[in-house]
């Protein structure tokens, strides 16, 4: 079983995913986490993350390793744990312009089949980001495309970094969602056979229950309903 989540920044992505690999028992990969640990490799050797062909130029030199167990998921590079740093405004702020480089999609992507392969000797795995169902694993039983209004999205967001500006957050978001959308490799879009899912009015538990119940049904062959 492969559930692949794609989604808009600040949608609950990470939580729902996490809470729904729990409690199937399945592995989770936080492919976010990977361009995140590339971005911070790169801005700790000096490339120039506006330089796409610098970035592509060292693209395959970090060792990834993303640790897939739910309760709690890891990532180091070169040996290193980074799953602090990758979340500091340094890599904020220089993610974007590395995920749009091809080289480092191509790359990534890769490591990610690799991991889900892994996966398929247990049970299965939910998978998150913003090109899975459509590029990574376009052949997931389960593929779902969850986003919440901007304005609910920035809330959250603010308070995960303790108080933000909304305001600030949701703009920050709104470019985030456009340079996702606009980029010439695997952007995010909603493929066919994804089931939407708006969060803006639902709980976490509430998000997590509905998921789960679209990958019991498919591992049971019932049918796959929209909401």
């Amino acid at each position: 079983m492969v559930v692949a989540v794609d989604g808009t920044s600040g949608s609950g992505k990470s939580s729902t995913c996490r809470g729904v690999a729990q409690r199937l028992g399945l592995a989770y990969l936080d492919t976010g986490a990977q361009y995140r640990a590339m971005t911070w490799w790169m801005l700790e050797h000096g490339v120039d993350v506006h330089d796409a062909d610098a970035v592509a130029a060292r693209a395959g030199e970090p060792d990834l390793v993303s640790g897939t167990d739910p309760a709690g998921p890891t990532i180091t590079v070169d040996g290193t744990d980074v799953s602090a740093p990758i979340r500091g405004e340094a890599v904020n702020g220089a993610v974007s312009p590395v995920a749009t480089v091809p080289a480092v999609r191509a790359r990534l992507v890769d490591l990610q089949r690799e991991t889900i392969a892994a996966a398929l000797g247990g049970r299965g795995i939910v998978v998150e980001g913003r090109d899975i169902g459509s590029t990574v694993a376009p052949d997931a039983p389960v593929k779902v495309y969850l986003t919440a209004d901007p304005s609910a999205r920035a809330r959250r967001r603010a308070l995960e970094e303790g108080g933000s500006d909304a305001a600030a957050v949701e703009a920050s978001l709104r470019n985030r969602d456009q340079i996702d959308s606009g980029r010439a490799t695997s952007p995010l879009t909603i493929t066919d056979g994804a089931v939407q899912v708006d969060s803006t009015d639902l709980t976490l538990d509430e998000v997590i229950g509905l998921v789960s119940g679209l990958v019991v049904s498919a591992a049971t062959g019932s049918a796959v309903g929209s909401s």
